[in-house]
């Protein structure tokens, strides 16, 4: 993986692009992640908020503060989740996104399962990919 990446939410109104390759992809299995995704759990991507450039509808960003160190922003026209990162401490310099926004297509060999411990009981992991709790 290499270059730019395009993104938007449902209704297209709010566009971004990313100048950076996607780290520390996950699938987050924690209740947060999966009441904010409506599914067993949520994947992301990390890039560097330096990174993150929005073509269009940043006005339209809406935030919620779901932890006292996480905001996680949406589409307030669509409700489409889009990003979430910590508002201090390590990696407060970054940004993860919400990789099903993504248009352009991405593909990593390094992916993992995270906060499994909190899986929904409904779901089985079937997949290769690391679990961490």
């Amino acid at each position: 993986m290499t270059g730019t990446y395009q993104g938007s939410c449902l209704c297209r109104t709010v566009r971004f692009e990313i100048k950076s390759d996607p780290k520390a992809l996950t699938h987050c299995h924690c209740s947060q992640c999966r009441k904010a995704h409506g599914a067993a759990f949520a994947s992301y991507g990390s890039v560097p908020r330096a990174d993150l450039h929005f073509i269009q509808g940043a006005e339209l960003m809406t935030a919620y503060r779901s932890s006292e160190s996480v905001i996680r922003q949406f589409c307030s026209r669509c409700g489409s989740s889009l990003f979430w990162s910590k508002s201090r401490g390590e990696y407060a310099d970054w940004i993860s996104i919400a990789l099903g926004t993504l248009d352009t297509s991405i593909t990593s060999d390094k992916q993992r399962h995270i906060e499994v411990a909190s899986k929904a009981s409904w779901y089985e992991i079937q997949d290769q990919w690391p679990q961490a709790q």
